[in-house]
């Protein structure tokens, strides 16, 4: 990811105001669809970023972290409210999905794509680019 000049600064949190962040991003979010079995239950539509474009303001005593199957992915969502306004993806552990509904913009550009969860280590062999999302970049 690039550097803060290239980058928006977005505001965000779940539903009762608990957590909140701030996450640098590009202007226009690339939008990850995933099938697995989580993600379409919770429509978990998100965005990745690098652990360092990434502030949590409040609420880390107000978060339960929800792991299944390997228990790599980190689903975190607020204790009061249940809503996830971001997690540890599993394909970017040393980063944060975002999701971009949290966002407190209201006009917000997306590009989407399609990740199919459903064969998560076939579709990692072929989208190589989706794990240097959570890497910065010099």
């Amino acid at each position: 990811m690039s550097s803060n000049q290239d980058l928006m600064k977005y505001s965000g949190g779940c539903h009762c105001g608990t957590v909140r962040f701030e996450v640098w991003a590009p202007a226009v979010l690339r939008v990850i669809q995933c099938n697995c079995s989580v993600c379409h239950k919770k429509q978990n539509n998100h965005f990745i970023v690098p652990a360092s474009k990434f502030k949590l303001l409040q609420g880390e005593d107000n978060l339960t972290i929800y792991t299944f199957n390997t228990h790599k992915a980190k689903h975190m969502f607020c204790k009061t409210c249940g809503v996830q306004s971001f997690y540890t993806p599993r394909s970017n552990p040393d980063g944060y999905g975002v999701m971009p509904h949290c966002l407190d913009s209201e006009n917000i550009e997306m590009s989407r794509e399609t990740f199919d969860g459903l064969n998560w280590e076939r579709e990692m062999e072929h989208n190589l680019e989706l794990r240097t999302r959570s890497k910065d970049s010099d």
